[in-house]
């Protein structure tokens, strides 16, 4: 399905992904494409490297738009919506990726009742995200479409009926890669401790995590069952697996989880 014109407010990181994954699958045309940004020189670059229209004013890219994707720091979401509300097409699809912005601020402030709210992740960069999303009751077949054609672009999906969900997410998937980058970057330096060059520590870890997850989603075994597999009795493993439960490794990562969940949903009720 090729998507009509998309204004892509906020075009950071998140909002270049999508442009970058819908225009590699061929899903739209670059000028139906219109990215907006408060830095000119990040429109330029854009318009050079996709060749898609560019504003730096909001109000005239929702006017010209059929879905409106927000991506952009919940902190400014509401002077966004002030500025563009009464601007947008009455058959528009409002599509936000705000982290803990609820289908409610989005609704009241946009005056739209055709929502979609996701949280992705930024290996959607490269197509590799995952991202949890919902919608409003009057979200139309050919905007769910439309929603899924832009999620696909990005990577998998997984859609929810409950909007709690997505806080949820946030913790786990959203923030996750950042966990995941900890996690590398400390085997890197234990690496490096042992006496191997930084280059070759760093890519013994990017294959040693690559080929882990890949083989535990084709092998479909309990992770628990999988880590039994490398771990023999009295072995260098099990040795170094003991030290992380006794330093409370699963604690504190769940612990960590807890509070990006907790902060997601203060930023929620901050926004209603």
């Amino acid at each position: 399905m090729t998507l009509p014109t998309i204004a892509v407010i906020g075009s950071g990181t998140m909002g270049e992904a999508l442009i970058k994954g819908l225009l590699r699958q061929a899903l739209i045309e670059p000028q139906n494409i219109i990215g907006t940004d408060p830095w000119r020189e990040r429109l330029e670059l854009l318009q050079t490297r996709y060749q898609i229209r560019i504003s730096s004013n909001n109000v005239p890219a929702v006017e010209a738009a059929d879905i409106v994707f927000l991506s952009i720091k919940p902190q400014v979401m509401s002077a966004v919506l002030d500025e563009i509300r009464g601007h947008i097409k009455p058959e528009a699809l409002i599509f936000s990726i705000a982290a803990g912005v609820p289908l409610k601020t989005l609704r009241q402030g946009t005056g739209m009742e055709s929502v979609v709210r996701a949280m992705p992740n930024t290996p959607a960069q490269i197509g590799q995200g995952i991202t949890v999303w919902t919608a409003t009751p009057s979200v139309t077949d050919q905007q769910r479409a439309h929603a899924l054609t832009i999620l696909g672009a990005l990577g998998e999906q997984i859609y929810v009926d409950d909007e709690h969900y997505l806080d949820m997410a946030t913790a786990l998937s959203g923030t996750g890669p950042a966990y995941v980058y900890l996690f590398m970057e400390a085997l890197v330096d234990a690496g490096v401790h042992l006496g191997f060059s930084r280059h070759i520590a760093q890519k013994l870890v990017f294959q040693t995590v690559i080929g882990a997850a890949n083989f535990a989603q084709q092998s479909e075994m309990h992770l628990a069952t999988l880590r039994n597999q490398v771990t023999s009795p009295g072995g260098t493993t099990a040795e170094a697996l003991y030290h992380l439960e006794k330093g409370g490794f699963r604690t504190v990562l769940s612990r960590a989880i807890w509070a990006a969940y907790v902060r997601s949903a203060e930023l929620g009720r901050d926004k209603t």
